[in-house]
């Protein structure tokens, strides 16, 4: 049986900004409360997890990420307001785009 699959990401002056990895990312961050730890879930480094964010927030213009110095109870970070509902609107993006691909793959190769 053939599938259809597709791949969506937003650039900002040809630059990747956001796809499915840093959804997955910010996600972690979300359900874990760590970037290290959300990092270390996907497979990637905390360094290289830190330059996600930087950029995103750089080329998207708003805040993702807020981050508390560790201490007693040690460190941390949250999903600002504005993270929670870019990932609302990315999903609903995402899913828009797959039904449309499946109704046009289905009406194209009559499966």
């Amino acid at each position: 049986m053939m599938r259809i699959k597709s791949k969506v990401w937003i650039e900002v002056a040809g630059e990747p900004v956001f796809g499915r990895g840093r959804r997955y990312l910010l996600e972690a961050i979300d359900r874990y409360g760590s970037i290290n730890r959300a990092a270390r879930e996907i497979n990637i480094s905390y360094r290289k997890a830190w330059s996600y964010i930087k950029a995103m927030e750089e080329r998207l213009g708003i805040k993702l990420v807020n981050r508390k110095v560790g201490g007693k109870n040690g460190g941390g970070a949250e999903l600002t307001e504005e993270a929670r509902e870019f990932l609302r609107r990315y999903g609903e993006l995402e899913d828009q785009i797959r039904r449309y691909a499946n109704r046009k793959f289905k009406s194209i190769f009559k499966e």
